[in-house]
């Protein structure tokens, strides 16, 4: 199924590849010598400009964490979350060991420093590790814990095992933890309901060039962003309490934007 503006879609697209390309080989460059704040801030720009490029337009409730690192843990709804979180905040993904190989999207991962993690079970600890060394490097990273996209209805459950990175800090105080909530929320204005949100969610079988060229052929969409209160797994006791926290966190906010109770959450940031 297809709505929207098709001559919108290729305009976009057209002005996605323009403005991708040239800054491909400059994030690449700046990683290749370790400018930090460039390598850090120069994705947050790019971001930027592709959600509003693609007429996404975030909306911000809660203050977001100031401590340097956090650990940011988000539900996951569609490859949009990564444009909308990268925009907000000078961060590095976990995602699933497959997005490296994917054709562009994988390349823009990895100039983004991604870490990439194995989905056996054995190699939970693996990626830990690797969490952890880039914790107490003082990068910010976002985690979701579902380990794969929703419909955007509902929380899918989320996994424990790498939340346990925030506690090892070589006699430093944990990891700040701070739940994240994204909703894709109305389109030119109009709430999203259930039968709108595969245009954004992408999930299950769905094939990502179709879903994206749709995508790219509607109107504005607002993005919403919740930042909750940050807690560390010290405070919480353990990792699964933890996990529990974010997972019972973002759910509630979730169905409160879905029925439209915006009192319900933390205040909202001005533009």
């Amino acid at each position: 199924m297809s709505i929207g503006s098709p001559t919108r879609g290729f305009i976009r697209l057209l002005l996605y590849i323009l403005w991708t390309l040239p800054l491909m080989p400059l994030q690449f460059l700046v990683v290749l010598l370790r400018i930090r704040p460039a390598y850090r801030w120069l994705p947050v720009i790019y971001h930027r400009v592709v959600c509003f490029i693609l007429g996404i337009r975030i909306e911000i409730y809660g203050q977001p964490s100031r401590a340097t690192p956090t650990l940011f843990v988000g539900n996951h709804v569609s490859y949009l979350d990564i444009e909308v979180l990268s925009s907000i905040l000078p961060v590095s993904f976990i995602a699933k060991s497959e997005v490296a190989g994917w054709p562009v999207f994988g390349w823009l991962a990895k100039l983004q420093r991604t870490i990439f993690i194995e989905r056996r079970q054995r190699a939970a600890r693996d990626g830990r590790d690797g969490i952890q060394r880039r914790l107490d490097a003082g990068d910010d990273l976002v985690l979701f814990p579902e380990g794969t996209s929703s419909d955007g209805t509902r929380v899918l459950p989320f996994r424990s095992a790498l939340l346990g990175a925030t506690q090892m800090r070589h006699g430093r105080d944990p990891v700040p933890v701070q739940p994240i909530t994204i909703t894709y929320a109305r389109l030119d204005g109009i709430p999203v309901g259930r039968l709108c949100r595969p245009f954004f969610s992408w999930f299950g079988d769905m094939e990502l060039a179709p879903h994206l060229w749709n995508m790219m052929a509607l109107g504005e969409v607002a993005a919403v962003v919740v930042f909750h209160e940050p807690v560390d797994i010290d405070r919480m006791g353990d990792r699964k309490k933890l996990t529990e926290h974010c997972f019972r966190t973002i759910s509630q906010s979730m169905q409160a934007i879905n029925r439209g109770r915006y009192d319900e959450l933390p205040p909202r940031l001005a533009a």
